[in-house]
């Protein structure tokens, strides 16, 4: 195996826990290893750190792995699968499909492993990972009895690992699921749905939000397959609006909502959000509760100032519908805007809408999205639900 020491820069964070070695990071290479291999790693002192997976193509040089040898691969696997999923069942007894393994936060960096009852979908985001999926699949299938295995792959994060975007099927086939989100049932087709089919880490928001929604009318913006607004609908929702640009979405949203029984209106809408906002206020909408739950607007640090604008503009958008005494629910999954700065956004678009808010409550991703705190990569989802009340002043005389 070949040793890597590292320059002194940084050092402090890699000995609290930080997973990442950059490639500026490394003094020198000893021995040829070839890329998604293990290497032993070294302070600039010669102190042993740990054992990782080493990638020359990557910024991200190395990602660690653990902080003694590691004797025998597919072992280490199976321990940490099988934690990571311990952690699941006891936070989610009665759940069969969540995230069972979030890359460096169950010491598993570049691995992700969404389960949808017996089916495991993965996403693959280092060479490391890549290499030894064969033993990652075989301890799905053997240890878990998977009976359908694929992986659904992020083009973004394998290109900066130098990987090609493809996606396989390794055991089984990869048909449409039926699965449980809470109380509301959902059917999960990963052959035209976004990521790994389901977005899990919003779980516990829907649930919170579903539960404030009793007799209010809702707008779901960018509501992909329905998750909020379902979740609204089973509690007895006035009525919901379902909004995205994608006519794949919406229709999906429409499967789900019809697979349950709900009493409420539901109205599904295919528009840019942006622009449906913009009609709502020009034709004197109002809603009770909006709810906003965009994209990514800042994946690099280079698109933080316009994201600011973007975040800003959009829940502008949506305090001028809401009306007094109803919610705005608003999240944001860009790693690169803070806790501070996102709640700062929302402060100065109240602020230019003439509102006051209430902050009712602030989360990050679901319990099976847990964070590592000497590594803030793995918090990025900021959740908040505002109470709106208006603020315009009238003259007494």
């Amino acid at each position: 195996m070949a040793n890597v020491k590292l320059r002194r820069i940084e050092e402090r964070r890699l000995k609290t826990g930080h997973q990442w070695i950059f490639s500026n990071e490394i003094q020198e290479v000893e021995g040829n290893p070839e890329n998604g291999s293990l290497v032993n790693i070294y302070y600039s002192n010669g102190q042993y750190l740990g054992t990782g997976f080493y990638n020359k193509h990557s910024l991200f040089a190395i990602r660690i792995l653990d902080k003694r040898p590691i004797p025998d691969l597919r072992t280490m696997f199976v321990e940490r699968i099988f934690a990571a999923l311990g952690l699941r069942e006891k936070v989610y007894p009665n759940r069969k499909s969540y995230r069972m393994v979030f890359s460096e936060s169950d010491f598993l960096p570049g691995l992700i492993i969404d389960k949808y009852n017996d089916t495991y979908v993965l996403q693959v985001n280092t060479v490391g990972m890549e290499k030894n999926l064969d033993i990652i699949v075989d301890i799905l299938h053997r240890n878990l009895g998977a009976e359908n295995v694929f992986t659904r792959n992020s083009p973004y994060f394998r290109q900066l690992e130098g990987l090609e975007f493809t996606d396989e099927i390794f055991i089984g086939n990869d048909d449409v699921q039926k699965i449980d989100d809470g109380k509301v049932k959902y059917r999960v087709n990963f052959q035209d749905g976004q990521k790994t089919g389901f977005y899990f880490d919003q779980c516990d928001n829907r649930n919170f939000t579903g539960e404030l929604a009793e007799g209010l009318t809702v707008l779901d913006a960018f509501c992909n397959s329905g998750g909020f607004g379902l979740h609204c609908a089973y509690n007895n929702a006035e009525s919901v609006d379902f909004v995205d640009s994608s006519v794949v979405e919406i229709q999906h949203a429409e499967v789900n909502f019809n697979h349950n029984v709900f009493a409420c209106e539901a109205n599904f809408i295919v528009a840019e959000v942006f622009e449906y906002l913009k009609n709502c206020a020009d034709e004197g909408k109002r809603y009770d509760m909006i709810i906003i739950d965009p994209p990514a607007f800042a994946k690099q640090k280079k698109n933080i100032i316009p994201a600011k604008q973007g975040y800003q503009k959009l829940n502008r958008s949506a305090l001028r519908l809401i009306n007094n005494g109803g919610y705005l629910i608003t999240s944001s999954c860009s790693f690169h805007i803070t806790k501070e700065e996102f709640l700062d956004i929302i402060k100065e678009a109240a602020y230019k809408e003439e509102k006051v808010l209430q902050l009712i409550r602030y989360s990050g991703a679901s319990l099976d999205h847990p964070i590592i705190p000497s590594m803030p990569e793995t918090s990025y989802l900021k959740f908040c639900a505002f109470r709106v009340f208006d603020l315009k002043q009238e003259d007494p005389s």
